[in-house]
């Protein structure tokens, strides 16, 4: 296969090098691909289109013939300097790329797999799964800043009033009162009332007293 492949790449080059040189003074001479493709595993069957894309454009075609191919890819007036080839056999997307060359020979095989095909759209979300266990407590946080002084409440209630408090002691007694003045004197009793010379005598020590206390009554009042 290697050998053959060889070959093949010779043939073409030698094919570039017989076009007329007036020719090539025209155009820009095209780059040469050979190797071998394989799909889904097995070498391409014989007739099996290989395709060259550029820029999601074909640029070139051929057919495999015993899993090989040779293919030419010619950019006519255009320019592909800097442009990237990429490959289908079958019409299935091949892995491999090649960067294009002016005039260049290449060997490079193709691989392409049709069960790689685009990507389908996403499902549908799935049913919730079971809660997780509670994770661990978390380290306590740094203290937050005082906040502002809050705006003054209302003023309470007056409370109701005391109850009395208990009566005090008695207070010394106070001192005697200066004696009173003398009261007026009686009138001359009858005779023979010594006796009761003696009663208006006690009578008038007893007022004399009452009259006495009655005044140092008044002063501690």
């Amino acid at each position: 296969m290697t050998k053959n492949r060889f070959l093949a790449l010779v043939t073409a080059l030698v094919l570039l090098l017989a076009i007329p040189t007036a020719v090539f003074a025209q155009r820009v001479p095209p780059q040469v691909i050979v190797g071998s493709a394989t799909l889904d595993g097995a070498s391409a069957a014989d007739g099996a289109a290989i395709t060259a894309w550029i820029g999601g454009e074909q640029v070139a075609d051929t057919h495999a013939s015993g899993g090989e191919f040779t293919l030419l890819i010619d950019q006519g007036d255009g320019s592909f300097a800097g442009e990237t080839v990429s490959f289908k056999v079958s019409g299935v997307e091949a892995a491999e790329t090649v960067a294009w060359v002016q005039g260049g020979a290449v060997l490079h095989d193709l691989v392409a797999n049709s069960s790689s095909g685009a990507s389908g759209g996403t499902g549908e979300a799935g049913a919730s799964g079971a809660k997780g266990a509670k994770g661990a407590k978390g380290a306590k946080g740094d203290t937050g800043a005082t906040g502002p002084a809050g705006s003054a409440g209302s003023a309470g209630s007056a409370g109701s009033a005391g109850s009395d408090g208990s009566a005090g002691p008695a207070g010394a007694t106070g001192a005697a009162g200066s004696a009173g003045a003398a009261g007026s004197a009686g009138a001359d009793g009858a005779d023979g009332g010594g006796g009761l010379s003696v009663i208006a005598l006690i009578v008038a020590i007893v007022a004399l007293l009452a009259a006495g206390g009655s005044y140092m009554m008044g002063r501690r009042a």
